[in-house]
């Protein structure tokens, strides 16, 4: 089995948001399953929780704008529907470190190797970085999102988040806490940027989901011009 499952290292990744979330959901339940069993609590809840997750789908549907924002709708509403389950179990402090583990961890090894193959290859790891970003900005994620960009050139690219899907999804569910959950997912690529390896760096000091009035992803060469 292919440790590269979204396919980044060759550089020609294009986002499939359905193929990409069924991942993501089909991982996020299985590490569940085994965070059950930590926990004494039966493996069968993950069926009733893939089962709230459809009801969920359903009240939701008048948030869906496009098709990107039709499986952002089952990632988040997957978070939502086991939060609501291990509520009431676990308490919120290790209801939420679980739906965290389990969401972050399962594919992070994969998508953290994947992005540093990527960068690796490119002649040019910023202008990657930026492709990349470009594509799922219009395939993955879509009108759900408003985005600014207050630089944009060949050695800044700095994009601004200032409405988060996600979040309003969590918030229209009663479940903001659950936010920075997703704002973690990212770590997972973050962490194979290597300023002095691929020449350039990304900050994003604040998120929507941490109090942050939006999420700022800028990448900037190592060696700005000026």
């Amino acid at each position: 089995m292919s440790t590269d499952q979204f396919g980044l290292a060759e550089g020609d990744y294009v986002p499939d948001p359905d193929r990409d979330t069924t991942l993501l959901i089909d991982a996020f339940y299985d590490h569940l399953a085994a965070t059950l069993l930590e926990h004494a609590l039966p493996v069968e809840l993950t069926t009733a929780m893939r089962a709230r997750q459809s009801e969920l789908e359903a009240a939701n549907q008048h948030l869906i704008v496009d098709e990107p924002a039709r499986h952002n709708l089952r990632m988040t509403l997957a978070l939502v529907a086991a939060y609501e389950f291990l509520l009431p179990r676990l308490g919120q402090a290790k209801a939420l470190a679980a739906v965290r583990t389990s969401f972050v961890e399962p594919l992070g090894d994969t998508m953290k190797e994947g992005t540093r193959a990527m960068l690796d290859n490119a002649p040019d790891a910023f202008q990657a970085m930026v492709e990349l970003s470009r594509s799922r900005e219009e395939h993955a994620f879509g009108k759900g999102f408003v985005f600014a960009r207050p630089v944009d050139d060949d050695r800044r690219y700095h994009l601004d988040v200032r409405q988060c899907f996600y979040h309003d999804v969590l918030v229209a569910n009663a479940a903001p806490e659950l936010t920075p959950v997703m704002c973690a997912f990212d770590a997972n690529w973050i962490e194979a940027i290597e300023p002095g390896r691929h020449g350039f760096r990304f900050d994003r000091r604040t998120t929507i989901g941490t109090g942050g009035t939006h999420c700022p992803f800028h990448f900037s060469r190592n060696h700005e011009a000026g």
